[in-house]
């Protein structure tokens, strides 16, 4: 930050440096045709973004989705096709048999049983959209049936872009408004036609088209001063000192709350935070960037069950129990994940050996997802099948992680900045922090 009345979006390493317009991924499944039709009524011609649309279809029949969309939509309309460049004011509809992804402003599209776990196209899209165009991407899940697109805007939201889903009062089938709403990761629960309005206004914020904002002359001490304001508030909020963050994620999290409130003035957003306590507590779960899952990086455990458990086993003492932190754990995936592993390695001598895995994070909410260890079925598509029948119970749409592994797994609030470390460890993994 340079200056108290203007912030500056840095640009993440992984981010491409053109295009400078959003891309806007659509979601949407049983009822999700009318709820597009009455989203798209309200965007011009002209709006400097670009759409892509993926809409569940059956995969044995040709999808007339673009014809149907090409009547109602005022600006052009084109079924995706493998290689295309994403151009703005275009809508871009999902083949049938596919799943469609971006990579370099391009689409992409590959078989849609490419995957583990059952098809969530909608995921595939977002995911790809968010890793590929960091603050650039929007997400958008609409009427629908199940739970794909929840994981999809969850990526989103931790790259930096904003998320959207349909109020469950106006959709028809709410079960995919109500799976992304739930893990917390929709910025805005509205109508079609309201998301529609408040797209309009968002689209234009420097934050999501990487458009430098004019540096007007303000001596530096003011943007201290902001600064200075918005930690204490934060403190007193969240219990929290965010003075020590890296200010590089600090400025890209201030951005992302300031397109939401289209506001270009540090100053003016400082002003909300001090009426608005729910906003400080926002800005708190943004800072406290949650971005975990089952079995991430799948290198990583088979380097832990054939080269870091054999070595760990054959130096402890027995009588000892084996002690692992995960510090940063957010929802505890990645302790789940490591406590699996550690049992598969194990096989028959689990029984003898006592096993203490710690996850600890400054979230309470997230602590409270892991010690419930309940996941939306889309963590199908990281955990295989035989992991899911050993180690998960399904409950309805959910996974629930499996008692036997849950004991093993102890979580508690820990701030690594300000509390003392855990000690006696003969493992901790850190790839979360």
């Amino acid at each position: 930050m340079t200056g108290d009345n203007v912030i500056h979006p840095a640009t993440a390493a992984n981010e491409p440096t053109s295009p400078t317009f959003p891309l806007v991924g659509i979601g949407a499944s049983a009822g999700g045709l009318e709820a597009i039709f009455e989203l798209m009524a309200e965007i011009p011609a002209v709006s400097g973004m670009a759409f892509l649309v993926v809409q569940h279809l059956d995969p044995s029949r040709r999808s007339l989705l673009p014809e149907i969309l090409l009547k109602k939509v005022s600006m052009p309309v084109v079924e995706a096709v493998d290689g295309m460049d994403i151009e703005a004011d275009h809508l871009y509809v999902i083949p049938s048999n596919k799943s469609m992804l971006v990579e370099q402003c391009r689409i992409h599209l590959r078989p849609r049983d490419g995957t583990l776990g059952p098809p969530m196209p909608i995921d595939d899209l977002l995911d790809s959209l968010a890793k590929d165009q960091g603050s650039r991407a929007i997400g958008i899940i609409l009427s629908g049936s199940g739970s794909d697109g929840a994981l999809g805007l969850q990526a989103v939201q931790q790259e930096g872009g904003i998320t959207f889903a349909q109020d469950e009062n106006s959709a028809q089938y709410n079960s995919m408004p109500h799976a992304a709403i739930a893990l917390g990761c929709v910025d805005r629960v509205l109508s079609p036609r309201e998301i529609a309005k408040e797209l309009m206004g968002i689209g234009r914020h420097p934050h999501v088209r990487r458009a430098p904002i004019t540096e007007m002359d303000v001596p530096s001490e003011s943007a201290e001063t902001s600064l200075r304001a918005i930690f204490r508030l934060l403190r007193n909020a969240c219990n929290i000192d965010f003075s020590r963050y890296k200010h590089g994620t600090i400025q890209r999290r201030l951005s992302r709350r300031m397109a939401l409130r289209q506001l270009t003035s540090v100053a003016e957003y400082v002003a909300v935070l001090e009426s608005d306590p729910a906003e400080v507590l926002a800005l708190g779960r943004d800072l406290l960037i949650q971005v975990t899952s089952f079995f991430r990086d799948p290198e990583s455990f088979d380097a832990l069950s054939q080269t870091v458990f054999p070595r760990l086993i054959a130096e402890s003492d027995p009588r000892a129990p084996l002690r692992i932190w995960v510090p940063g754990c957010a929802t505890g995936e990645e302790v789940y994940s490591i406590a699996i592993c550690l049992i598969e390695y194990l096989g028959e001598h689990a029984a003898n050996l006592p096993v203490q895995i710690f996850g600890t994070d400054i979230s309470a909410g997230a602590l409270e997802t892991a010690r419930t260890g309940r996941y939306i079925e889309n963590i199908a598509r990281d955990v295989s099948p035989e992991r899911l029948e050993r180690f998960f119970a399904r409950d309805g749409e959910y996974y629930c992680v499996d008692k036997s592994v849950r004991e093993l797994c102890t979580f508690s609030r820990h701030d690594i900045l300000s509390d003392p470390p855990f000690s006696r460890m003969d493992l901790v993994s850190c790839r979360n922090l």
